[in-house]
């Protein structure tokens, strides 16, 4: 991975930090992208004391102009863009309500659907622009587990993630003439949150009961994934959404 640039949004903190540090160990420059801007820097300097080559930046994925401004800095610091992880959503750090239908706010929806779905579409489109150029590129998006099976409580977020499986395969052919690649990975419940308190702790264990693997998923387990969609060993997969759940949505 020592020749790729990759940006990953959301990456100041939890599974998008760890997709970040698993790709500085592997070689590759990496810009952590996220609405925490001095997070992002601090994470970026730590990785750089631990010899990773790696830079802060700080946007909101919902915002165009800076959107734009960040992919812009990415090819001009380290002369192109071959990587992005679409990371970023409404979902713990930027929170998210756990309601009914009928209860959850209008401004939460367009809200969620604004990062969720138009922030990954903005991102794809500003990082594609420099890809083609280079006439090589990989895309990957995150959707959830939960687009494929449903859960009650949060169905702006389910919505929004379900979306991102339909903009994968439409993305995956547009750019294919371009030799870029676009996937997605599915993840299960994850603890991925920075010092969880025991009920939080409770609810992602309980999610491990219908796992073949029973256990609670953690971000290492993700992190394979995302490096194996980057990496040359992908060069002719694309418009996938690969599940990494332990077993719990089975197709």
């Amino acid at each position: 991975m020592t020749e790729r640039v990759v940006i990953v949004t959301g990456a100041a903190h939890g599974i998008g930090l760890a997709y970040a540090r698993r790709l500085c160990a592997d070689g590759a420059s990496v810009v952590l992208a996220d609405l925490d801007e001095e997070a992002a820097k601090e994470q970026a300097a730590r990785i750089g004391r631990e010899g990773g080559t790696a830079v802060g930046y700080g946007v909101d994925i919902s915002d165009e102009p800076g959107v734009d401004a960040l992919a812009d800095y990415t090819a001009e610091r380290f002369g192109r863009i071959t990587g992005l992880v679409n990371n970023a959503a409404v979902f713990s750090v930027v929170p998210m309500s756990r309601s009914p239908y009928d209860l959850i706010d209008v401004e939460e929806w367009d809200l969620m659907m604004r990062v969720n779905v138009r922030g990954t579409w903005q991102m794809s489109r500003a990082a594609a622009r420099h890809m083609r150029r280079e006439g090589y590129g990989k895309i990957v998006n995150i959707s959830s587990g939960t687009a494929l099976k449903g859960a009650a409580g949060r169905i702006h977020y389910v919505t929004s993630k379900a979306a991102i499986l339909g903009f994968t395969k439409t993305l995956a052919r547009e750019l294919g003439p371009h030799n870029i690649t676009v996937n997605c990975v599915a993840p299960g419940s994850t603890l991925s949150e920075e010092d969880p308190d025991p009920a939080v702790v409770a609810r992602r264990a309980e999610g491990s009961r219908d796992r073949a693997l029973a256990r609670t998923q953690t971000p290492a387990d993700l992190v394979g994934a995302v490096a194996f969609f980057l990496s040359p060993d992908s060069d002719f997969i694309t418009g996938q959404t690969l599940v990494v759940d332990g077993g719990s949505f089975l197709h």
